[in-house]
């Protein structure tokens, strides 16, 4: 359902750029995960400090309530070849499939549409030569077979599988960690664990919550030790995280729609907290998303239970729930950039990212994050 919202008039996609050099994008993840850096913003004031992640314990206080999301990246890319060509072993390392030749197709699952596993949404390469009707073979055995019934009005394809005794084991077999497009390498077998927190739980999303990328066992165990409370909900993130921003004006844009589930539990636990005015803080914009349309979908509390967000959040928002977030350091002109502006200050905001470039900071999905209160 989507939410009515004030924001702030006329405000420009162009307002959220920054200059970003290429080899800052981070390709690989770090040898551990908290030993990432860490930008602490103090929002009233737009100041800023270099901290590690692994103070991030530190800075928390009594009676906060910390919220993660604990979706579960499954392997969404599928490698194969249109019917009427000659099986080959495909590879994304091979450059014959990266540039589709021989009837190689690359085919990303982005939305299962229906509690049977087998139909799915999805986009697909090479997208002007995949029609309604073909079938598509996956794996050097065809281990999954599908046949694509619709196209959609961006070109994205709705395709079902054959049925097979069991499709996520299929799945996980022969298909690759959909890494983002901005990491320009091949998934390996070391980001089937890195590119996925350590308390992932429900599968369904098709890029990793990366602010959680940071935490350890170790971490999650001190948090705990200093008697901070933390609960979970699960949002799992779509392809659509990644789409650029299109129009001129912010206004304009129409966000993806993402599914969300907060167990009871959890809505317990967030409502006791907002009751108590206590710190309730985001673990990624995820989350966020998650938490501000939940408040907003109910009657000024937290209802248990599954929901979708569509809420697109820029400077005017007004922030019902969230006191302090957790996030990766994010694309110029992107929606993720622009909800953490509306939280922190677009000018502040931009000032900060400009000291995370210069200092040499690392950024996106394996990169280093910034601590907001």
């Amino acid at each position: 359902m989507g939410c009515l919202l004030l924001y702030s008039d006329n405000v420009l996609v162009s307002d959220f750029q920054f200059h970003l050099p290429e080899e800052l994008i981070a390709q690989e993840p770090l040898a551990r995960r908290d030993h990432s850096r860490m930008l602490h913003f103090r929002r009233t004031t737009g100041a800023y400090a270099d901290r590690l992640f692994r103070d991030f314990p530190d800075l928390l206080q009594t009676g906060d309530l910390v919220v993660f999301n604990n979706t579960k990246v499954f392997p969404a890319r599928l490698y194969g070849r249109r019917e009427g060509t000659r099986a080959q072993p495909v590879s994304p390392n091979n450059s014959a499939a990266r540039d589709f030749l021989h009837g190689r197709i690359e085919v990303l699952l982005t939305h299962q549409l229906s509690s049977d596993p087998n139909n799915w949404e999805c986009l697909v390469r090479p997208g002007r030569k995949i029609g309604v009707g073909e079938r598509l073979f996956f794996g050097e055995r065809n281990e999954l077979r599908c046949r694509v019934l619709a196209r959609g009005e961006y070109g994205e394809r709705h395709i079902r599988f054959e049925p097979v005794d069991d499709f996520f084991a299929a799945l996980d077999r022969i298909g690759h960690v959909p890494l983002p497009p901005y990491i320009s390498r091949a998934d390996s077998a070391g980001d089937r664990e890195r590119y996925q927190t350590v308390y992932a739980q429900q599968r369904g999303s098709v890029a990793a919550p990366t602010a959680g990328l940071h935490f350890t066992t170790e971490i999650l165990d001190r948090t705990r030790r200093r008697g901070i409370e933390t609960t979970e909900i699960t949002l799992h993130v779509g392809f659509g995280t990644f789409q650029p921003v299109r129009v001129d004006r912010v206004e304009d844009h129409k966000i993806h729609t993402e599914p969300y589930s907060i167990s009871p539990d959890s809505a317990t636990a967030i409502n006791q907290a907002i009751l108590d005015g206590r710190r309730i803080i985001a673990i990624g914009t995820t989350t966020v998303r998650t938490l501000e349309h939940a408040i907003r979908a109910g009657t000024g509390i937290i209802s248990p239970g599954p929901a979708a967000a569509d809420l697109f959040i820029y400077p005017g928002f007004e922030f019902k729930v969230v006191k302090a977030i957790l996030t990766n350091f994010h694309l110029p002109q992107s929606t993720l950039l622009m909800l953490v502006s509306a939280f922190g200050g677009k000018e502040n905001v931009l000032r900060a990212y400009e000291h995370a470039v210069h200092e040499r900071y690392r950024f996106y999905s394996y990169g280093d994050c910034m601590f907001l209160e």
